[in-house]
């Protein structure tokens, strides 16, 4: 089966700079301590990974775990330290709220802004407008610039197009638990339903419930590490400490 992403030796640090006083910069400067007031973080520590087309798989781990780093490093949003991410295919999901949204524009604006921005040309946008709005349940808001939007409504629309770019790689972070309930279903549904259709869905979440139902396989995470790798029940079970 043709390899969908492909994660090799991928590690990742942040610097924490800490906020201090002058008199506390004083001391560490006079009783000799060398460096920066600062600390390094490491996110992830050369993590290996490759899922196969059509799979469902769930990132699962504590926070700061990693889970959410590696999805973005997954989308392209991150640049590792070392190591190399390689996808196949149309990748687009929500790894933040309104990602690649123009606060003064318009919905029908962002609408096309962002569709680009996943790889949609202006006539597959034109052709699925219509569908669009009518998922994101947006309605005569659609003209409407998008920094008066409620939350709920940004996430509506930002899902809505990232489903209709008909992506092959289909990334989700926490993201879903932004929308009301009757939406989160609908979106729940249509995540089914793209991996019903063999698309390759790689999801983030602290729901252990949700992910079992809607992924097969579970890779669990620690300090950056992977820990688990396999069956999404024994990965849950495994969080659970069961």
């Amino acid at each position: 089966m043709t390899v969908a992403i492909e994660v090799k030796g991928i590690s990742k640090q942040f610097v924490l700079r800490h906020s201090r006083s002058i008199k506390e910069a004083f001391v560490w400067v006079v009783s000799g301590r060398k460096g920066d007031l600062s600390e390094k973080f490491h996110a992830l520590k050369d993590v290996n990974l490759e899922v196969r087309q059509g799979e469902t798989v769930a990132l699962l781990g504590f926070n700061g775990s990693g889970k959410s780093t590696l999805l973005k490093h997954i989308s392209g949003v991150m640049i590792p330290d070392t190591g190399t991410v390689r996808t196949r295919g149309r990748v687009a999901g929500l790894i933040e709220v309104g990602a690649g949204f123009h606060h003064d524009l318009s919905g029908r604006e962002n609408v096309y802004l962002n569709g680009a921005i996943l790889g949609m040309t202006e006539e597959q946008i034109n052709d699925r407008f219509d569908s669009i709005v009518e998922f994101a349940e947006i309605g005569h808001f659609i003209d409407t610039e998008v920094k008066f939007y409620s939350s709920g409504m940004y996430l509506r629309l930002a899902f809505s197009v990232a489903v209709h770019t008909n992506p092959e790689v289909f990334l989700v972070d926490e993201i879903l638990a932004v929308g009301d309930e009757p939406f989160q279903r609908k979106c729940i549904a249509k995540i089914q339903e793209l991996a019903a259709d063999g698309r390759t869905l790689v999801v983030v979440s602290h729901d252990l419930d949700l992910v079992a139902r809607i992924c097969d396989r579970g890779v669990v995470l620690d300090h950056g590490n992977v820990t688990f790798d396999g069956p999404i029940q024994e990965a849950v079970a495994k969080l659970r400490g069961q």
